[in-house]
């Protein structure tokens, strides 16, 4: 049976690829864009030509958040049954060189937009006493790489957020998945947010070129007879929409895992470990009925 699914920076990349697959599952797909203007335009028509619903989402703005979800519920008659926290921004560079304000508008797509997303559409979820949140993290809120780091830190915030979420809902029927993807060929890294002190980064020296030199290795590894395709990301979401409740892993590592699926490994039986010792096991089991 076909679900009502919520997709938030489907606009390009794996948002968008995730929605046309969905759609192509069954699914009714609603497709968050941050703007519909420009050359977003063609892809919204485009979209729609598909039957996917456009709505005007963005993240940042919580007005703009709750406007879309109550067209959403007005559309759908007020079914909604699995959420795609999947907007995101990258960023690279030397840590220092980045401002404070660009690390807060990072984190405010890359966390407080989840955020956001979940405090509009979990009253729907949580009152069906049914539903599935999945949220694209990344394999680097898991491992860290030089250069990175910031951008992991936002990572590493969703990984605790879903987790969090997981044992909170579980009880309510509402289950949360965690999708780690690795490096992957998409807009991201073409738009990754770069350090915005020039003169700073200047007195890193030779190390102020290595993530230059990184970025060019993920396009190598991108352009190879074997690179990785970004499908694999939207094929795993829609195995995970598609497996009955109760039957879902927590986390999914999608791609090249730099170990982190050996980390994802490490930690579960601490972390299960930690919530029985403190008497909420019930809290790791879905309560599906």
């Amino acid at each position: 049976m076909g679900k009502t699914i919520l997709i938030t920076g489907a606009s390009s990349g794996f948002g968008r690829l995730t929605a046309e697959t969905l759609q192509d599952s069954g699914h009714k797909v609603f497709a968050g864009f941050r703007s519909t203007d420009a050359a977003k335009k063609q892809v919204a028509d485009e979209l729609r030509e598909k039957n996917i619903e456009i709505l005007k989402l963005d993240v940042t703005d919580q007005g703009s958040v709750d406007s879309a979800i109550a067209q959403l519920l007005e559309k759908s008659n007020n079914e909604l049954d699995v959420v795609v926290n999947n907007a995101g921004m990258a960023s690279a560079g030397i840590s220092e060189a980045f401002t404070p304000e660009q690390i807060r508008q990072l984190f405010e797509v890359n966390v407080f937009g989840v955020q956001r997303v979940l405090r509009a559409t979990l009253p729907v979820l949580r009152a069906k006493r049914r539903g599935l949140v999945i949220n694209v993290g990344s394999i680097l809120g898991r491992i860290t790489l030089p250069f990175f780091g910031l951008y992991g830190a936002s990572k590493y915030a969703v990984e605790a957020m879903s987790d969090s979420y997981r044992y909170e809902l579980s009880q309510l029927g509402v289950d949360v998945v965690l999708v780690q993807p690795s490096a992957y060929p998409t807009n991201m890294y073409a738009a990754a947010q770069q350090s915005a002190d020039e003169e700073l980064r200047k007195t890193y020296g030779e190390v102020a070129e290595v993530p230059d030199k990184i970025l060019k290795t993920f396009v190598t590894l991108f352009q190879g007879e074997n690179g990785p395709n970004p499908q694999d990301v939207a094929t795993a979401i829609d195995k995970i929409v598609s497996t009955p409740a109760g039957s879902r892993p927590d986390r999914v590592v999608v791609g090249l895992p730099f170990g982190s699926d050996a980390v994802n490994k490490a930690v579960a039986p601490i972390q299960r470990g930690v919530i029985e010792n403190l008497g909420l096991g019930d809290l790791t089991k879905l309560k599906t009925s």
